[in-house]
């Protein structure tokens, strides 16, 4: 059962390393690629302070977003800002979205995310979780997928085998982690193809962070995933 309360204070966590880790730019550093492509490190900030914004929509029973062309325009107009703008930005924004949090009395109820995509109040907080420690590995600045939590990393896993599930544009698939946890995804019939590796390899595999490199299929091609 998923527990907003835990979830709301992973995500107070996890915003506080990457606010330091990113404390530790400047305004040249903050200009340069991010992983993303096509996207700075401002980019990233930009995105995840507006994407507080709209989880507080989410929450309120607003929109998420006025539209994808407005989301997009929000994030390269705030993308040059200055390094103190940003971190400010991004600081004030989770506050709101803990008080929106703060706000909620009914967490079984159903919200509205982007794309017409629903689901629970309640998992509203680990969404904004996967955005702030997923994003925190894209700005490259020393965080990798194998400083993340491992409850996180398990948790993320199950969501996106969950997100991938009864796809038939994919094998079945079980996914197994060097420490034995196990998820299945793809195609509901056929033959399981399983693939092998550390979670961290996973995860990135998962999330197309990461080449399959270090995965085995037993000497079959790892599947091809859809985008993220």
């Amino acid at each position: 059962m998923t527990d907003h309360v835990h979830d709301l204070a992973s995500v107070r966590e996890a915003t506080s390393r990457l606010l330091s880790a990113a404390a530790s730019l400047d305004d040249a550093a903050l200009a340069a690629p991010s992983r993303l492509p096509g996207w700075t490190r401002g980019h990233i900030l930009a995105h995840l302070a507006r994407n507080a914004d709209a989880l507080v929509n989410v929450l309120t029973g607003r929109p998420m977003y006025a539209s994808a062309e407005a989301r997009d325009a929000d994030i390269q107009r705030d993308a040059p800002r200055p390094l103190a703008v940003q971190l400010a930005d991004l600081r004030e924004g989770a506050a709101r979205l803990q008080r929106a949090a703060d706000g909620i009395t009914d967490w079984s109820r159903t919200v509205v995310l982007r794309n017409g995509v629903t689901d629970t109040a309640a998992r509203v907080p680990l969404r904004r979780w996967t955005e702030v420690e997923i994003h925190h590995v894209d700005l490259d600045i020393g965080y990798e997928l194998e400083d993340l939590p491992g409850e996180f990393t398990d948790r993320e896993i199950a969501f996106l085998a969950q997100r991938f599930a009864g796809r038939d544009d994919l094998p079945a698939i079980e996914i197994v982690a060097d420490d034995g946890h196990a998820w299945h995804t793809g195609a509901a019939r056929g033959t399981a193809l399983t693939v092998t590796g550390p979670a961290p390899d996973l995860l990135g595999w998962l999330t197309g962070r990461r080449a399959p490199r270090a995965l085995d299929a037993g000497g079959a091609p790892v599947p091809t995933l859809p985008p993220f």
